[in-house]
């Protein structure tokens, strides 16, 4: 199974090498980029959170791990610090969190779609052109 994702990725230009030992507490990665949301910054630190996960098999729950990524995108380090340190954006993260809870997502990935179709784990691209075939936006 592993060769077919990774083959799915790269067929699309993404890395696919997670590391199968670990599975992260994404927590503090989530309130991480809340800051980055307030600063501007939310799909560069997303995205770089993402690779370094997916692509480079880092530890996206280790706060050092964080911290260096942080660093590399130029985010404040008093700030990473107070996030990091502490529960800064815990209630945002909870929120969104149960708003996605409530609307049935309970896989990830989970994919709402036009803030009226929810679209569960990892499809293959088929699934996504009937999704937008049925919303109309395809």
């Amino acid at each position: 199974m592993t060769d077919r994702v990774r083959a799915f990725f790269g067929a699309r230009g993404l890395g696919y090498n997670p590391h199968p030992a670990i599975v992260p507490n994404t927590r503090s990665a989530l309130r991480l980029t809340e800051l980055a949301r307030d600063l501007g910054g939310h799909e560069a630190t997303h995205d770089r959170l993402m690779d370094a996960y997916w692509d480079e098999s880092q530890n996206i729950g280790d706060t050092e791990v964080l911290r260096a990524l942080a660093a590399e995108l130029e985010l404040p380090e008093g700030e990473v610090e107070d996030v990091l340190g502490g529960d800064r954006y815990a209630e945002r993260v909870a929120a969104s969190t149960q708003q996605a809870v409530s609307i049935g997502a309970n896989a990830v990935p989970a994919f709402f779609l036009d803030r009226r179709l929810l679209v569960l784990g990892a499809q293959p691209e088929e699934t996504f052109e009937r999704a937008f075939e049925q919303l109309g936006v395809a």
